[in-house]
Formats: structure tokens, sequence, C-alpha cells
């Protein structure tokens, strides 16, 4: 079994053509809001590739229209997998944009189901990290931090976890206002510009927060952090232990 699926994802958004482009089409754009680290070999034929754990991909780049259109994607897999991803800006008046997101392919397998659930979750969740982005930080480049915790047997206990460590006393909710307190640092208050069952992002002054349901797996950070020198692997350890902390 299997499934051909295509989504689209659409937002207004408060940034020009040219920081929406330099946010999908260069690889320290991309690693401000999407996830792991990546790099772009641009134009049509070029390559974007990305690593993300120990997961790698290389997305062939079809179509290569600067400031209007991105298409790229994977070759097709022995048992019929793939996916393919098109990005069209459209500049308003006044410096904003409107930004669409299509996401197509084909998921083989019985579980499909299941992956095109967390897809459908995580696209959601990027496209408003881009949002994010390109409203607040636009022209910044972020250091991306990838940490996992621990498996989550329970993730309605988990997420009320996180909650408390957050300081807050019920289940995390949009717009909530938060408090980051990490061993050996000032404290930081951020705000949540997303909530769901399979995510929680929130925006600091110089870093988005993202915990995300892992595929089958454990609680992931994935992090974007703007504060000029910092380490990778010190942020990585820093947040693991702070997963670890918080969720078993």
């Amino acid at each position: 079994m299997g499934r051909d699926f295509e989504r689209t994802d659409v937002a207004d958004v408060d940034a020009t053509p040219e920081q929406l482009w330099a946010a999908i089409a260069t690889g320290p754009g991309i690693d401000s809001w999407f996830m792991g680290r990546n790099e772009v070999e641009g134009g049509t034929g070029g390559v974007v590739r990305g690593a993300f754990g120990g997961y790698r991909s290389e997305c062939g780049i079809r179509e290569w229209e600067p400031l209007e259109r991105l298409v790229y994607g994977t070759d097709t897999a022995p048992d019929g997998r793939h996916i393919a991803y098109e990005f069209l800006i459209e500049g308003r008046e006044g410096g904003s944009s409107v930004i669409r997101c299509v996401t197509s392919g084909f998921l083989p397998g019985d579980d499909w189901e299941d992956e095109f659930e967390a897809m459908t979750s995580g696209r959601a969740l990027f496209l408003r990290t881009l949002v994010e982005y390109v409203t607040h930080f636009a022209g910044r480049v972020a250091v991306p931090v990838t940490a996992f915790g621990p498996p989550i047997p329970d993730w309605t206990e988990a997420w009320a976890k996180l909650g408390a460590a957050l300081g807050l006393p019920a289940r995390i909710a949009e717009g909530d206002r938060v408090r980051l307190d990490l061993d050996g640092r000032a404290p930081v208050e951020g705000v949540v510009y997303v909530a769901d069952d399979q995510a929680v992002g929130i925006r600091t002054p110089d870093a988005m927060i993202r915990f995300m349901r892992g595929f089958r797996g454990p609680v992931v950070a994935a992090h974007h952090v703007f504060t000029p020198g910092a380490d990778g692997e010190v942020e990585e350890k820093i947040w693991s232990d702070w997963l670890a902390r918080v969720f078993d």
C-alpha cells in the first residue's frame, strides 16, 4: 500500500521577497528556521543537502527563479518513495509578501498514515517558524541545535512536564509567556508561537526553541540560536542534559 499526497500551506509575511529568498534558498537561511544543518548549490540542476541527527537528505533543484519560485525534491526510491517541495513567493506593496509551500510525493507502506500525519504537522511547524524567522530575525543567522531526549511513553504527560518546566500551571498554549531556566545561565523569557499535539515552538529575543514529538522515538529539541558566538556542540550538550532532566 501507500499514498500519493499533496499539501499546500500559505502565509502572509511581513517580509520582502529578498528576505524570504535568502531564508529558503541559502544554507545559512535554511539553518535558521528548518532543521539540522543545510547547504545549497544554487541554480536549476543544483542540490539542497540536509543533515539532522543521523539522517541525511539530498534533493535536486528542479526550478530556480530567484525571488519567485524554488522547487527541489528527492529521486524516486525503489519502493516508490519520493518527495518534492515547492516555494512560491508573491511580493506585495509595503514590503510584505505571500509565501506558498507545496509538499507532494508518495509514501509507501501500510503505516503511511502515521508518517503523513507527522509530516503534515512538521510542515505546519516549519512554515510557522519560517514566518517567525523573517518577521523577527531577518538578516540574522542561527546556529542550529539538535538534541534528543528520552523515549516518551505518554505524550500527554510529557507535554505537562514541559509546561511545568516552563513555569506554566497547565498545558502549553499558543501565546503563553514562558520562562526558560538553563544551568549556569540567566533565565530567559519567551512567547509560545505554536503549540499542538506534535510540537511546541517558543520565540525568545535571541532564539527559537522547538520541542518536537519524534516519529516513533524520543522528544527532540530542534532549536535556532542567534546569540553571536554560540557554539553548537556546547548548546547541544546543555539541551540534551535539560531534556533528560525534564522528561526522565
